[in-house]
């Protein structure tokens, strides 16, 4: 206010005075300041009415008939309640100030309430930019590579410490200063009561940083039992939706202290492995037979390989004498493998740019393990797993073509049968 309006609502309240004195001397001071209140509180309420019932029912409908999605967001919130809450304390303050110069214990108290009353609303005021900071920085594409809500929470606990310490110094009636000096020697305390908030906001920085985690990542951490997608980071713990659709929460400084699985490269990639093996019976492995070299020839994605095989095992075997102990020979397993080879490569579903292999895994008593390992086309779970279900499918189907078993334990009905031949 300015010095002209200060001494406008001195005279007024002097004015006041002598009209009062004149007709209820005994009870000048209590008039003045009742009829000083009423005003206070009249002029409150009319920008109360003005704020929220007039000016916010005004933007909100500007907003939406400009369709500007963030003047909505700020006007239908919490925001702009709060924060004409605290231009509310602001003017009400300054009223005090220039209205009450009369009543020295009634300006202190009113002061006292206005102060805290404007940084109850202030902080408020606060939460509710932080938050739409977090909902605007959310529309953004690298939203995810970011810590934002572990950072928004920190800053929260930070201004309400902050917030709290200044209530308890106007309430005290001492200066800040005297309450941020005295501490340090709390700093041990707090320091012990905010480990989680403290080590999160680290870690979250770690895995912001050094990309580690993001929300939307397939995260599988088998000691918290979580295996699904990562869907909020935030301070002090991170929310994993399982595949069974529940909900995992891991302490977010336990992704730095301990080990995880995050699948993102694999998405990244665009190909999702397959890596299964098939048991062969050792008993059905065996040289080719001229028949079944015959039949096989005809298959077209092997064709060329037996030709060429076939033309390079005979140079080779030219000068070799006689029987098959001492020549070189094709083996249904070696040819069965490269058939497999040759399916993988074209087939529509695998990626050829992509490590694509058919071996041979150690021999166990099960049999022999022939291992496909390939990256299909597509990363989507329901599709990968039909395209490896097709595969198998006829791998399985096409091994008696090859003279080849699979191998399987006994059945009950195989005992049986056995038994029934037996007797």
């Amino acid at each position: 206010m300015t010095e002209n309006n200060k001494n406008f609502y001195e005279n007024f309240i002097q004015y006041i005075n002598k009209w009062i004195t004149i007709y209820a001397p005994a009870y000048t001071d209590i008039f003045v300041t009742i009829i000083v209140l009423s005003l206070i509180l009249i002029f409150a309420f009319i920008l109360h009415i003005f704020m929220h019932s007039i000016l916010r029912q005004y933007m909100l409908k500007k907003s939406e008939k400009n369709s500007n999605k963030w003047a909505e967001i700020i006007v239908s919130g919490h925001f702009f309640s709060r924060f004409s809450y605290l231009l509310q304390g602001i003017v009400f303050y300054f009223q005090v100030k220039l209205w009450l110069f009369q009543t020295q214990n009634l300006i202190n108290f009113m002061e006292r309430f206005c102060k805290i009353w404007i940084l109850f609303f202030a902080l408020l005021t606060l939460f509710s930019i932080l938050n739409f900071l977090q909902v605007a920085m959310s529309e953004r594409a690298n939203r995810t590579n970011f810590p934002l809500r572990g950072l928004i929470q920190t800053s929260k606990l930070a201004t309400s410490i902050l917030a709290g310490l200044l209530v308890i110094s106007v309430l005290l009636d001492v200066s800040p200063t005297i309450l941020l000096s005295g501490f340090g020697a709390l700093s041990a305390v707090l320091l012990l009561v905010f480990k989680d908030p403290i080590l999160g906001l680290v870690a979250g920085i770690q895995l912001s940083a050094n990309k580690m985690l993001s929300v939307g990542d397939w995260l599988e951490m088998p000691k918290y039992g979580a295996d699904g997608d990562v869907i909020e980071i935030a301070l002090t713990t991170v929310k994993v939706q399982n595949w069974d659709k529940t909900i995992t929460t891991i302490p977010t400084h336990a992704l730095i202290s301990d080990s995880f699985k995050n699948w993102r490269g694999m998405a990244e990639a665009g190909g999702r492995r397959i890596k299964r093996s098939v048991l062969i019976e050792t008993s059905s492995i065996q040289f080719l037979s001229e028949p079944m070299l015959h039949r096989l020839r005809e298959v077209l994605l092997i064709a060329n390989y037996l030709d060429q095989k076939v033309q390079e095992i005979e140079k080779v075997n030219h000068d070799v004498e006689a029987g098959p102990l001492n020549m070189r020979q094709l083996t249904n397993l070696g040819t069965f493998r490269e058939y497999l080879v040759a399916y993988l490569s074209s087939h529509p579903k695998i990626r050829r740019d992509m490590t694509l292999i058919v071996r041979q895994l150690e021999p166990t008593s099960d049999g022999l393990p022939i291992e496909v390992y390939a990256f299909t086309t597509t990363t989507d779970w329901n599709t990968y797993e039909d395209i490896q279900s097709d595969i198998f499918d006829h791998i399985l189907s096409i091994l008696p073509e090859f003279g080849l078993r699979a191998h399987e334990a006994p059945t009950g009905s195989d005992l049986r049968a056995l038994a029934t031949l037996q007797n």
